[in-house]
């Protein structure tokens, strides 16, 4: 695994744009059952992330997008906003976060080969999305090598409007940790991998902590989830 990181490894933590135009949301990502569930997340109004929510009142995450890239120092969650839906300048609904859960083995370094398996978090909202207007993701094991998956993020190239990966393969895994075919850019961090089975909502199989280079090939490394997200998110409750 760790070759992978000799060539190049980036978090995707992305600076905040001045302003942004409205853009309807790309057809593909509408065949995403529950598309609206997955959100950006405006960090002190300087960077952006992804999230997606798990439950009513949480939201899952990277864990180094609590961090400012600048002074390694972790934010204030109250100042963190997920808005879940974003299209254009509209959000199916967007709230505030009044409380942070990082996993118990993550420490936040510039080297993200130090987040390998932990880079993962859960956030409490300010008040619960209701299940009439967004309903949350359930969280899935991990994807077998040789797995097809779909990522759904935000991103420096698509700031206010989510981008569909599809047909993305599972190349590698090792303990909490995958390597997928999947390409994503800066502001990606945190974004939802699903598992997609026709017919069914997508169920969650990871979230997206960095992008890489294996050889040549561009790939991008996600955290999976095990019993430890479960006690995050008691813990955030």
């Amino acid at each position: 695994m760790k070759r992978i990181f000799a060539a190049l490894a980036a978090c995707l933590l992305f600076g905040m744009p001045e302003d942004v135009d409205a853009q309807e949301v790309q057809p593909s990502v509408k065949t995403v059952v529950g598309w609206e569930a997955v959100g950006r997340l405006n960090i002190s109004g300087r960077n952006m992330c992804t999230g997606a929510l798990v439950a009513p009142d949480l939201v899952v995450t990277a864990a180094h997008c609590l961090f400012d890239p600048v002074t390694g120092q972790q934010v204030n969650p109250n100042g963190i906003r997920f808005e879940a839906g974003l299209n254009g300048r509209r959000a199916k609904a967007a709230r505030s976060v009044v409380k942070a859960v990082l996993h118990p083995g993550y420490q936040y370094k510039r080297n993200a080969d130090a987040q390998l398996g932990h880079d993962i978090a859960i956030l409490r909202l300010d008040s619960p999305i209701s299940r009439l207007m967004i309903q949350p993701f359930k969280l899935a094991g991990q994807p077998a090598r040789g797995a097809a998956v779909d990522v759904l993020s935000y991103s420096m190239a698509q700031q206010d409007r989510p981008n569909l990966e599809k047909g993305c393969e599972v190349l590698a895994r090792q303990n909490q940790t995958v390597v997928m075919t999947c390409r994503v850019d800066f502001g990606a961090s945190g974004a939802p991998v699903f598992s997609v089975t026709p017919g069914r909502k997508p169920q969650l199989v990871s979230v997206i902590s960095a992008k890489a280079a294996m050889g040549k090939r561009r790939v991008s490394i996600g955290t999976t989830f095990d019993q430890t997200v479960h006690a995050m998110m008691r813990s955030a409750s």
